[in-house]
């Protein structure tokens, strides 16, 4: 699915406009139907994206949307940094140990990550897109934190969750 759940979505557009310039660099990894773009695009310029699934890129136009947009798996994608790092919905897609790989590259290479996360969520193919798979379908509050201890929690309910990399 393409989409994501509206919870906390303001929150977040809050908490990086407050805590960022309009300069700033952002990735957006997993884009989707470019949710974040759409929310954080009067406030930020230099958004960048990442997606998988060529298809999306062509039925949303994200190649419109963002500064520059890469075809390409997040698990071989090589980077330098950027401002932000935005995983909306993208973790539940690996298995643990590639989820791990990417997070902890990431980690250096940003000042901000955000991660978003449903829980609970099993989820197969869609619309014949392999990638949309859940892969981490038992996600909970308690399995985030064990699986990924540099992430802390910045909002969340019983259904989602926003994380963020824990300051060193």
């Amino acid at each position: 699915m393409a989409k994501s759940y509206p919870y906390f979505k303001q929150e977040i557009k809050d908490y990086l406009k407050y805590k960022y310039d309009e300069h700033s660099t952002i990735l957006d990894v997993g884009a989707g139907e470019g949710t974040y773009y759409e929310l954080l695009t009067y406030w930020f310029f230099n958004i960048d994206a990442v997606e998988i699934y060529k298809p999306n890129i062509e039925k949303y136009g994200l190649e419109k949307k963002y500064r520059k947009v890469y075809n390409e798996d997040i698990r071989n994608f090589k980077y330098e940094h950027y401002d932000i790092i935005i995983f909306g919905d993208v973790i539940e897609h690996l298995e643990v140990k590639e989820a791990q790989k990417v997070l902890e590259y990431a980690y250096d290479r940003c000042k901000e990550m955000i991660v978003a996360i449903p829980y609970c969520y099993k989820q197969g193919a869609e619309y014949g897109n392999e990638y949309e798979i859940h892969k981490q379908d038992d996600l909970t509050k308690e399995k985030v934190i064990e699986r990924y201890p540099y992430l802390e929690l910045l909002y969340g309910n019983d259904k989602y969750g926003y994380y963020i990399k824990k300051r060193k």
